[in-house]
């Protein structure tokens, strides 16, 4: 969903200017005398960000939604995943009821010790953060927010299938994250819980509904492709899941993005993701992986909820940063 949530704001008083730099991506990074992590391909990930969004806008309701979520599926089983579609109606802020469904995509179901990857494949329905209030009412590209956390989570797929970590991994793909309440529809009259149960109905229907519940923890992956991308520590996961964090953000430094991945608990907003529902319905540890810009209102990147968010405006780079620093984590389990 990407919205702030006012009673936790922070005020960060010092901005890093350290630009989120590439790491060693012509080597395939290796740990110790046995373990090889693969090296994440931003190509690749590129492709999946430019095949979701020629489907059009991916909007409950709309064929341009139902067959993105066929090819997402699909593409998961050509890495060799067991596919899973958890239907499910979702009602929106305003009473209108919509038909549709997570994709869930498991490698190794029999381990033991398993990690979920997750992010929203869905579309804004409405751009309403664009500069040009006549876009307001149009729904948005989402090759950032949307499309880049699942085209990482696919790459990341191949790699597993073409060598199999020791643990398992599940990624769960959640519809209807971003149909909370418009900025323009003063007719909303609910509470400020109301406004944030409006957003990220498919996490809230998974975490009533899981399909496992033996993980780990979660990593969700929101906005991960932006150009000029910091990921600082996310303020709700810092307080669900701090050990999670540490680990991440440890596999990050160790991948060589430190940079990208600050150690700094100042800059993160606290945001309402999908990460909240596996925390407090689901109770599994889950923490957001989450491009947020203190210095920028309202805290996010410029192409948040506007017409610019295109394939365009994606970073290969920011993309490998992610990328790299998730096959460190789970290649080093």
């Amino acid at each position: 969903m990407k919205k702030l949530y006012p009673l936790f704001c922070f005020i960060f008083m010092v901005l890093s200017t350290v630009a989120c730099k590439q790491g060693n991506a012509e080597n395939t990074p290796a740990v110790g005398d046995t373990v090889s992590v693969p090296s994440f391909s931003a190509d690749s990930a590129m492709a999946h960000i430019e095949g979701q969004c020629d489907f059009g806008e991916r909007v409950l309701g709309t064929a341009a939604h139902d067959d993105c979520g066929r090819y997402i599926a699909e593409a998961f089983r050509a890495q060799g995943c067991e596919v899973t579609i958890q239907e499910a109606e979702f009602r929106l802020y305003n009473g209108s009821r919509h038909k549709g469904f997570n994709i869930i995509a498991s490698t190794n179901p029999e381990a033991s010790l398993r990690i979920m990857l997750c992010a929203h494949w869905d579309s804004r329905p409405w751009a309403d953060n664009d500069p040009d209030p006549s876009n307001h009412k149009k729904p948005v590209p989402a090759a950032n927010d949307g499309a880049s956390g699942v085209a990482v989570m696919l790459e990341i797929a191949r790699q597993i299938k073409l060598q199999a970590p020791v643990i398992g991994v599940d990624f769960v793909c959640f519809d209807a994250e971003d149909a909370g309440v418009p900025e323009w529809d003063t007719s909303f009259s609910g509470s400020v819980n109301d406004e944030e149960a409006s957003w990220c109905l498919g996490s809230q229907h998974w975490a009533k509904n899981p399909h496992r519940r033996d993980f780990e923890f979660a990593v969700l992956l929101d906005m991960v492709g932006g150009r000029g991308a910091t990921f600082y520590k996310e303020q709700f996961s810092m307080y669900y899941a701090p050990s999670v964090v540490a680990r991440v953000w440890a596999a990050a430094a160790e991948a060589g993005y430190g940079s990208c991945f600050p150690d700094d608990q100042s800059g993160g907003g606290a945001i309402t993701d999908d990460h909240l529902p596996l925390n407090r319905i689901a109770a599994i540890p889950s923490i957001d992986i989450i491009d947020y810009r203190p210095a920028q209102r309202p805290g996010f990147c410029p192409t948040w909820h506007t017409l610019d968010d295109t394939p365009q405006n994606i970073d290969p780079l920011t993309l490998k940063a992610v990328g790299q620093t998730l096959l460190q984590l789970i290649y080093t389990f």
